[in-house]
């Protein structure tokens, strides 16, 4: 008997880790909707099993558990690019890679665990389900300064729902997914009524999307518009500050920068994050060597400062005479990557982010800034991270005329994490309606117009320079106005929603 008992247990934990697995797998199907695969209705089609799972889990513990695996499943492959900066200097920080996937994969499934769980508590309904994991999804864009990367809705960026950013922001696209996700599961499940009714709504609004999303901005209609050149060294991150390579790369900004283009000098020349290998303190022989090369063409550049004891990461804008007009220190910084927390006293350990030069890392700028910046106008700095949060440019002083982002996407490797910092600075312009200039270190270097098209660009893991011209911006959108409190509130809407519903059955009984 006892033999007996042992088996059925080995047995029974053996289907539950098929059970995890097969939820880890439809969660990482989910995933393929991410750049640079964009298969969006894989998107859908997965979820809409994960939520048929959901449906039929007989509390919220099992609801919770299947959203932890499903959701360990998504970020363990949209995430997956996390792992690189740990290789950039493999013997210091590779043992470290893998516990950095295991850790976001499971501690950012948490928020899905969360999500699901709760709304099986307020009676699992399609509502609650819907409003709590947009909630969430909210939340872990803001917890301990957040990290809203690889949100479901942005498996929509590269279709025509798109255009419907610029009402709702990215919560908007979230809550677009699930309602398709849950239809499809109504659908395969026989409630074709309900089901067919929300894919025709969402097929209507595919549709309008494709016709209401402005067509790309071309040349003719841009004939007075300043012309940027994007500069991209395409220097590897575990060459970048090697003291035999960093002067070449130096070196080749330069080139870039005097070289005569094809319709005469550019307006505005830009260089990317961390450009120049010297402190903006030690910096002037560097930038009059630049202002030379620029030609009396205005320029933008990323480089460190020291204020004291403080370390920033800033951006400088340069006049055609070569004078230091502008300066931008990055306020949202990467956690464990541009500081630690308790940095002070993790450096007594030998322990420091990646990108730190201290144990306590770069410091914080002031916030937002809006910046005059010659030929171009008004324009709102982003550092790299920044342009991950649309709080971001919702919190700036004033209108822009255009985003400006400088970033070192070198960190993010080669395979998805570029591509999917570049989807997000799409998403960000749709949402303002404001057109973005984007010089990356490695790529992709892009200029994308207020309604998203990408007008220009350089492809990943290429060096070189692009002309373009600046592209005008758009009418202020609902969401720039609005931000994301209308749609955290439908969220929290549809929660008291779902109870009440589940309420009124459980009463009819």
């Amino acid at each position: 008997m006892t033999d007996m008992v042992a088996r059925l247990q080995r047995f029974s934990e053996a289907r539950r880790l098929y059970r995890f697995a097969g939820l880890g797998v439809l969660g990482a199907l989910a995933a393929l909707g991410q750049a640079p695969w964009n298969l969006w209705p894989v998107t859908f089609l997965a979820l809409s099993v994960v939520y048929g799972l959901y449906t039929h889990a007989p509390d919220w513990r099992r609801a919770a558990t299947i959203g932890f695996w499903a959701g360990a499943g998504y970020f363990a492959l949209s995430l997956s690019w996390i792992v690189e900066p740990f290789f950039v200097d493999a013997v210091r920080h590779g043992w470290l890679a893998p516990f950095a996937i295991l850790g976001v994969s499971f501690g950012f499934a948490i928020f899905w665990a969360l999500s699901f769980g709760v709304a099986r508590a307020l009676g699992g309904s399609a509502l609650a389900w819907i409003g709590a994991f947009t909630a969430f999804e909210a939340l872990r864009g803001w917890l301990m300064t957040g990290f809203p990367w690889a949100q479901v809705g942005h498996v929509l960026i590269y279709t025509p729902w798109l255009y419907w950013a610029s009402w709702s922001g990215a919560l908007g696209l979230i809550l677009l997914v699930l309602v398709g996700a849950s239809a499809l599961w109504y659908v395969f499940a026989g409630r074709r009524l309900i089901g067919g009714s929300a894919v025709l709504v969402l097929a209507c609004l595919f549709g309008s999307g494709a016709a209401l999303t402005p067509p790309p901005t071309i040349s003719d209609q841009m004939a007075d518009a300043p012309i940027v050149r994007l500069i991209q060294p395409n220097a590897p991150q575990h060459e970048k500050w090697d003291p035999d390579k960093m002067q070449g790369f130096y070196d080749r900004q330069v080139a870039f920068t005097a070289e005569p283009g094809e319709n005469g000098r550019p307006d505005m020349v830009i260089w990317p994050e961390t450009a120049l290998p010297v402190l903006l303190n030690h910096a002037d022989e560097t930038l009059a060597a630049i202002a030379i090369a620029a030609q009396g063409s205005e320029v933008v550049l990323g480089l460190r400062r020291l204020e004291g004891d403080r370390i920033f990461n800033s951006l400088i804008f340069m006049d055609g005479a070569g004078k230091l007009a502008g300066l931008y220190d990055k306020h949202h910084l990467v956690p464990f990557g541009e500081f630690m927390p308790l940095g002070g006293l993790l450096a007594k350990f030998g322990i420091k982010g990646l990108a730190a030069e201290t144990g306590a890392g770069f410091s914080s700028g002031p916030g937002a800034q809006v910046l005059e910046m010659g030929s171009i106008g008004k324009a709102l700095p982003l550092i790299c991270y920044e342009g991950v949060f649309a709080r971001n440019i919702l919190s700036a002083p004033e209108r822009p005329n255009v985003l400006l982002m400088i970033t070192n996407d070198a960190w993010f490797g080669k395979v998805s994490g570029p591509y999917q910092h570049l989807a997000q600075a799409r998403l960000r312009s749709v949402e303002q309606g404001l057109p973005m200039v984007r010089a990356a270190n490695t790529g992709v270097s892009a200029v994308i117009d207020g309604a998203g098209h990408i007008l220009a660009e350089i492809p990943l893991g290429e060096a070189g320079w692009i002309d373009a011209p600046l592209p005008p911006a758009l009418a202020a959108t609902p969401y720039s106005r609005l931000g994301d409190l209308p749609f955290v509130a439908l969220a929290l809407l549809l929660c008291a929603m779902g109870t009440a519903t589940h309420a009124r059955r459980s009463n009819s009984f």
